[in-house]
């Protein structure tokens, strides 16, 4: 018996397909698709929210001093014979332990990068924003997830699809 359903696809077009859809789940909180795709990305992103359950407080918060472009009123960098002038700041940071470090780049091999668009700024680069999904995962659904033993995600039945007859489910996160 397999260990994985191959979708009626070839492999690099079945991992990219469900590499997509987590990352989609994780990002929206859910999403719509067929039954054994859902059945599919269940699996991966159960392990992936288990990851951040373990490894939520593996960091040291650590002061460093980083140097700041000045500005003026307008937002333009201040010059002074040619050159910018900056100010030292001092930051505090997370640094992950070398696990949390392990985790987040396991999971990083599995989500795509997302990219926010505000919808004022459609069909433009200025004003998007990257969102760092492995951030969320620590933080907001590390802490959310650590009392559950698994079980993050729910799928439910929507009917059968009209051009082939698959079942259609929603996938969501509890």
């Amino acid at each position: 018996m397999a260990m994985y359903r191959k979708l009626g696809k070839k492999q690099a077009a079945r991992k990219a397909l469900l590499r997509n859809q987590v990352t989609q789940l994780l990002y929206n909180g859910k999403i719509k698709t067929t039954e054994a795709r859902a059945k599919e990305i269940r699996k991966i992103a159960e392990s992936l929210i288990t990851m951040a359950v373990k490894e939520k407080d593996n960091f040291d918060e650590v002061t460093v001093t980083a140097k700041v472009a000045q500005k003026d009123q307008n937002g333009k960098r201040v010059k002074k014979d040619g050159a910018t002038v900056y100010d030292e700041v001092q930051k505090t940071v997370k640094k992950d332990q070398p696990s949390r470090l392990h985790a987040r780049r396991q999971m990083l091999k599995v989500l795509y990068p997302v990219v926010e668009v505000p919808t004022e700024a459609a069909g433009k680069k200025r004003g998007t924003k990257k969102v760092d999904l492995t951030e969320k995962l620590f933080d907001e659904y590390g802490p959310k997830y650590a009392g559950r033993n698994g079980g993050y995600t729910r799928i439910v039945k929507i009917g059968p699809r009209k051009g082939d007859a698959a079942m259609e489910v929603i996938i969501e996160l509890i």
